[in-house]
């Protein structure tokens, strides 16, 4: 696959997929038409998250640790106290939950803001905070980026949320080299997997904030069960799973207002060039679409739902509808070189019906006799 991508629009991919963007996405504004100001805008929302945090007091945990003590603490261990010789000494040796701020969550706002004061070195602020990190006992190692989504869900760092996304995103941020964004980044010189893993993400973070103020209903990663009225003892174990990618789903119940949208986004070209030269859609992902759109047909109502395949530019670019069966499929590519202002219209255009006025059992688009 062919593609490049600049730096700058990497970031914005990132930004997108962030737990900050869905938290105050609305502070992003000029970072979405500069994204050459991102690590410097976070690392301000992470320093004021920080400097709040550090006044209100940081969270605690638990670590259990064995020492001699002055008093009797948690479980006492006879051997090591007879051993020492600790009882003369008015000590005894003891296993207990020691409360200390050395946390995973500390840990990881710590090392964003050592990075964050490489990155934005006219902030002062950062290197000074990490420092008072450490000071509170906050020295330990960086957790993975992978504990990330389960620290968000613990119930005890609820007031730490907003200052371990901004972490977060700063750490995960691909960043090669501290000056300008407007260089290349070429795909293989990062993991492709995590490249479309990016750009789903990105697009379910882009349209929970877009829409949701409309009153749409964005899922991500929902799964479908097959309509089937009998089947074998075998079969339910051997059919495979319909997982989605994302669903839109507009408010209204019923009506001709209502659109629900299945979107499934690839990072491969949308098209191939077929035996004799010509370009076709690539028929796997045609007859994906096409499955995930009849499966549930017996127990939809009218409107049918709408399909769409997403796929960044390789190439020439893309936009094609076709109405089967009463379902309105579209194939749409978004040009992640481009400007940011021209990828967010993309990403809204592609889920804009072309035609509202359409019958809906025929093609959107219709192409002229040749």
């Amino acid at each position: 696959m062919t593609l490049r991508i600049p730096i700058r629009n990497v970031w914005l991919l990132q930004l997108y997929a962030s737990s900050l963007y869905r938290a105050v996405g609305h502070k992003f504004a000029a970072a979405e038409e500069n994204p050459e100001d991102l690590p410097a805008l976070v690392a301000g929302i992470l320093a004021d998250a920080v400097t709040q945090r550090l006044h209100t007091g940081l969270s605690v945990g638990f670590r259990q640790t064995s020492r001699p003590v002055t008093r009797i603490r948690g479980r006492i261990n006879v051997l090591p106290t007879a051993r020492h010789q600790l009882l003369p000494r008015g000590q005894v040796h003891c296993t207990f939950d020691e409360v200390v701020t050395d946390t995973p969550a500390n840990r990881l706002v710590r090392f964003a803001l050592w990075r964050a004061a490489v990155l934005v070195p006219g902030e002062p602020r950062l290197r000074s905070l990490a420092l008072q990190f450490e000071a509170a006992g906050v020295r330990g190692p960086c957790p993975p980026l992978s504990h990330v989504p389960g620290l968000h869900r613990e119930r005890l760092l609820v007031r730490d949320r907003q200052m371990i996304a901004a972490a977060d995103l700063l750490l995960g941020l691909a960043l090669p080299a501290t000056d300008d964004g407007s260089k290349f980044l070429p795909v293989p010189d990062m993991n492709e997997h995590y490249l479309r893993d990016l750009f789903e993400r990105a697009c379910v973070g882009f349209y929970r904030l877009r829409l949701r103020p409309q009153g749409w209903k964005v899922k991500h990663g929902s799964r479908l069960k097959w309509d089937a009225s009998s089947m074998s003892s075998g079969m339910d174990g051997l059919l495979p799973s319909m997982k989605l990618d994302i669903e839109l789903v507009q408010p209204h119940p019923t009506g001709p207002g209502r659109r629900r949208i299945i979107v499934d986004t690839k990072f491969t070209s949308v098209t191939k060039t077929n035996q004799f030269g010509d370009l076709k859609l690539r028929s796997g992902y045609v007859y994906q679409i096409y499955a995930y759109l009849m499966s549930q047909e017996a127990s939809e109502i009218d409107p049918k739902s709408e399909g769409l395949m997403l796929h960044p530019t390789v190439g020439e670019p893309v936009d094609e509808e076709v109405v089967i069966q009463g379902h309105r499929i579209r194939f749409a590519t978004v040009d992640l070189a481009a400007d940011a202002p021209t990828m967010a219209d993309q990403l809204l255009e592609a889920i804009t019906p072309s035609c509202p006025s359409a019958a809906p059992t025929v093609p959107v688009r219709a192409r002229p006799p040749e």
